[in-house]
């Protein structure tokens, strides 16, 4: 009987001490967890200025005319004297592409009021410059002027007539530009936790951003600004 009372006890107390020891170890468990979530969220900016390495340049010329044929033969003429301008003046010839000319007859169409209008014909013709020698390009620009003394009549008012620099190296300077952001933001990182007496840990999550390439200004639309936000956040403790 004592025997059995003696069993009984040293079973309470085993099950009260193993209680005991699984209710602190849950407890440190859930301390450890919870100072195991606190993290910092911080953004790191990365941002340079590149040179475009590719100029599309549309030269846009109009003509009238009241024959469709001597409109034609017209449009032929004025960008012979394009292709041969640029040539002249340093474009290749492998970078130039005339493109056909739009017709207009003001005759055919339905709406809108053309009796005030001597022309019955308008042609609209293109020649695109797709280069990479973007100072060439830009020279050939300043000498535009002599086209019109030649009688052309050059547009460059409409969205088709602009001219685009374009930047195509992002592969080749993401690497650097996304590794300066990080440590930019890890050095955020750093400082908001030396600050609140902490430790930085490891990242939790990072999200690389998306790049933006931007004139630098709008004098200047041949000078790319690319531009990443790397959002980064980490572990703290104590």
């Amino acid at each position: 009987m004592n025997s059995n009372k003696t069993s009984s006890i040293i079973l309470g107390i085993s099950l009260i001490l193993g209680l005991s020891c699984l209710g602190w170890l849950l407890a440190n468990a859930a301390l450890q967890y919870k100072a195991f979530e606190r993290t910092v969220k911080v953004k790191g900016l990365s941002e340079k200025e590149y040179q475009a390495d590719v100029v599309i340049w549309p030269i846009q010329f109009t003509l009238a005319d009241n024959n469709l044929q001597s409109l034609y033969n017209d449009a032929e003429k004025n960008t012979r004297i394009i292709v041969q301008f640029l040539s002249e003046n340093g474009i290749a010839t492998k970078d130039i592409t005339p493109s056909a000319p739009s017709i207009t007859d003001k005759l055919a169409q339905q709406y809108g009021n053309n009796s005030g209008s001597p022309f019955r014909y308008t042609a609209v013709q293109t020649v695109t410059v797709y280069s990479q020698n973007i100072e060439s390009v830009r020279n050939v620009m300043g000498k535009i002027s002599e086209l019109g003394k030649k009688g052309i009549v050059i547009t460059g008012n409409g969205y088709a007539s602009q001219t685009e620099y374009l930047f195509t190296r992002l592969n080749e300077v993401k690497p650097k530009m996304i590794e300066e952001a990080t440590r930019k933001a890890r050095a955020v990182a750093e400082k908001f936790a030396a600050d609140s007496d902490s430790t930085l840990g490891k990242i939790r999550k990072a999200s690389q951003g998306q790049f933006s390439i931007s004139p630098r200004d709008n004098n200047n639309p041949q000078i790319k600004k690319v531009r990443v936000v790397s959002t980064i956040e980490y572990y703290l403790s104590d």
